[in-house]
């Protein structure tokens, strides 16, 4: 029997949706990445991006645990001397939501060209309001 081989020209794609309210941070990036990648379909191919697209709604009410809300430190730099930017992630949960949530998922896709195509349909919103109701969205529960 022959290995099946996805092709990136026979990819069907479907749309799912996430609701982040009260699901911890990694379980819900966990799940986000697993669609993007496409591993929840038997014809997942490692070098293809065969995943689905992925809406995450209610990024604002997404759940930190333990002591992350304080610890966790994110780094930006300008490039210039003295560029450097520190953020906890109680201040990034407050100001910048849908950065966070964004950032968590794409650390968890492959780097380079493939992974920038998975994480280009990756859709985060702060609320319930949505614009991908024409695509008629699957919703998917995150334990």
């Amino acid at each position: 029997m022959k290995t099946y081989m996805e092709k990136k020209e026979t990819v069907k794609r479907e749309w799912f949706i996430l609701n982040a309210e009260d699901v911890s941070l990694g379980k819900l990036a966990t799940k986000a990445a697993h669609i993007l990648r496409g591993k929840h379909k038997p014809t997942f191919t490692p070098h293809i991006d065969c995943g689905d697209y992925v809406i995450i709604i209610n990024a604002a009410k997404v759940k930190l645990t333990g002591n992350k809300a304080d610890k966790k430190v994110y780094y930006d730099h300008s490039g210039y001397p003295g560029g450097l930017r520190e953020r906890t992630a109680k201040v990034m949960k407050e100001s910048y939501p849908l950065e966070l949530v964004e950032r968590a998922v794409k650390g968890m896709l492959p780097k380079g060209a493939l992974g920038s195509d998975m994480y280009r349909k990756l859709f985060v919103y702060a609320d319930e309001n949505h614009n991908q109701q024409a695509q008629k969205p699957t919703e998917i529960k995150v334990y």
